[in-house]
């Protein structure tokens, strides 16, 4: 992976992170409070929207890109090392070794985020001040496993499709996919993913959501779809089933789409006004 296309991957990454995060942030809200333990309707229901956007605005661009600088460099290396027929595989290890290091500044966020969201009587910056005051440091990094258990086994079935998508489009019509091919491609491939992963996901909410010193604040994820299961039956552990669908569905083609958009502009000509423009 060259410098140049490190720089691509760092500046494609965080526009796309930022794209997404921000168009599509009432969605992700519905979604949090529809998976509170208190109900969608205690949590806020459609009051405060957006609730919780400070830190997404904070962690989005940095989240993002680490993601792909990560995915990138991993593909790359192992392409290089062991050939093309290793594809598949180089793209499910980079998009979990991607995963693993953006959570480090993800979990951060989405700690913050989502108790702003199922509280929107409180600010982002209380509840930093509380998180920091009663769990310290490490409690905004509750549910980081939970989380990484999440998006792993979702970017093992996202992107090894959307690759594989792009790969047959681009071979049926004899030239590379158009960064809206790629969109779709990335709609496609979330919208597997996001159904399969959803319990996953339940279970991270309520971890970051539960109060602290109770058994699902340890972070044990069997626990908490124990808990689920035993409180809501089946139907708790798809709680935001829909909305988390439409998200990243929508969120996959913007994300990809934006990404491979200006991943393929020649760096040099990355000013802001030709991004904007093209």
């Amino acid at each position: 992976m060259t410098e140049t296309n490190f720089k691509a991957a760092l500046l494609a990454g965080a526009s796309a992170g930022v794209s997404v995060d921000l168009s599509l942030f009432p969605l992700d809200t519905v979604k949090t409070r529809l998976q509170s333990p208190q109900g969608f309707w205690k949590a806020g229901g459609f009051r405060g929207i957006y609730s919780g956007l400070l830190p997404v605005v904070i962690g989005s661009a940095p989240t993002a890109a680490l993601f792909f600088c990560t995915y990138e460099l991993t593909k790359t290396v192992i392409q290089n090392s062991l050939g093309e027929n290793w594809a598949t595989a180089s793209h499910m290890m980079g998009a979990s070794l991607g995963e693993v290091s953006a959570c480090f500044l993800r979990v951060p966020v989405e700690v913050v985020k989502q108790r702003a969201q199922a509280n929107s009587n409180l600010t982002s910056r209380s509840i930093l001040v509380s998180v920091l005051k009663q769990e310290g440091f490490l409690g905004l990094y509750r549910g980081y496993f939970s989380t990484v258990i999440r998006e792993m086994p979702f970017s093992f079935i996202q992107f090894p499709i959307w690759e594989h998508l792009k790969m047959r489009w681009s071979s049926y019509q004899g030239k590379p996919v158009d960064p809206w091919q790629s969109a779709m491609c990335g709609a496609v491939s979330g919208c597997i993913g996001a159904g399969v992963t959803t319990p996953l996901d339940v279970a991270k909410t309520r971890i970051m959501l539960a109060k602290t010193g109770t058994p699902l604040a340890t972070g044990n994820i069997h626990f908490a779809l124990k808990t689920i299961y035993a409180e809501r039956g089946p139907k708790g552990l798809f709680a935001g089933l829909l909305p988390r669908v439409m998200w990243i569905s929508i969120g996959g083609a913007v994300f990809l789409g934006v990404y491979d958009k200006i991943a393929h502009v020649p760096f040099k000509e990355m000013t802001c006004a030709n991004i904007h423009t093209k």
